[in-house]
């Protein structure tokens, strides 16, 4: 991390973007999603992002323990350590302008798949909700590293999720609850995909259909009447 600068004034709207971080992070924590300590939740600011510490119970975090980090790797002064992924939750926000949060967890079943460096293909349609027809795996890197930052954001490319091998995963989205409920829809797919395969061999979708499914997901869950 580069050496600290000024502190950071709060506003309200920072104060509640770190109280919804730390919601986050605690309901990662209470359903599973993530055990313990592990993984981590950050949101876009403008110039830069806000990051859960690194090592700190979801269950005592404060607001004033998120902590902020300027989009060029700088840290305010007088906060707890960021975690320590910061640097690609920060590569993926240079990277892609559209995400505004991202959520990272150790999840069971999308862990073990990870551990294996098992892409999750098409053998459902769903798995089109990540805006793609399968979800990668991102090469193995030593945590923390630039090298694990450019393996991550490689591995999204314009999706919305991806593993990370012998690691876990990751999901963003436009708002802290949707990078959240796709992180849980990444799991629930890898759950489903590990019990097919030990059930036989998964028949995969075409990517003719997954193609027709990616472009009737770009309506999916939008409520505007349309004529039936």
């Amino acid at each position: 991390m580069s050496k600290a600068t000024k502190p950071h004034r709060r506003t309200p709207s920072d104060i509640a973007l770190r109280a919804e971080i730390i919601t986050t992070a605690q309901r990662m924590n209470s359903s599973g999603l993530t055990p313990g300590k592990s993984g981590n939740v950050s949101a876009r600011t403008e110039g830069g992002m806000l990051i859960t510490p690194t090592g700190m119970p979801y269950g005592e975090l404060k607001p004033s323990d998120i902590v902020t980090v300027r989009m060029d790797g700088t840290a305010m002064a007088g906060q707890r350590v960021p975690s320590s992924e910061w640097r690609f939750h920060l590569a993926i926000y240079r990277a892609r302008r559209d995400v505004q949060a991202i959520v990272h967890t150790h999840s069971l079943n999308a862990t073990a798949l990870a551990c294996i460096h098992r892409t999750i293909p098409a053998f459902h349609y769903m798995v089109a909700v990540t805006g793609g027809d399968r979800i990668l795996c991102a090469p193995y890197a030593t945590y923390g590293t630039e090298t694990l930052a450019k393996n991550v954001v490689r591995a999204l490319g314009q999706r919305r999720a991806c593993l990370i091998a012998n690691h876990g995963a990751v999901a963003v989205g436009d708002t802290l609850r949707k990078a959240y409920d796709l992180a849980w829809e990444v799991e629930t797919l890898a759950s489903q995909y590990a019990r097919a395969r030990q059930l036989g061999r998964p028949r995969l979708l075409s990517a003719r259909e997954m193609n027709q499914v990616l472009e009737k997901f770009k309506t999916y869950g939008k409520q505007t009447p349309v004529k039936l």
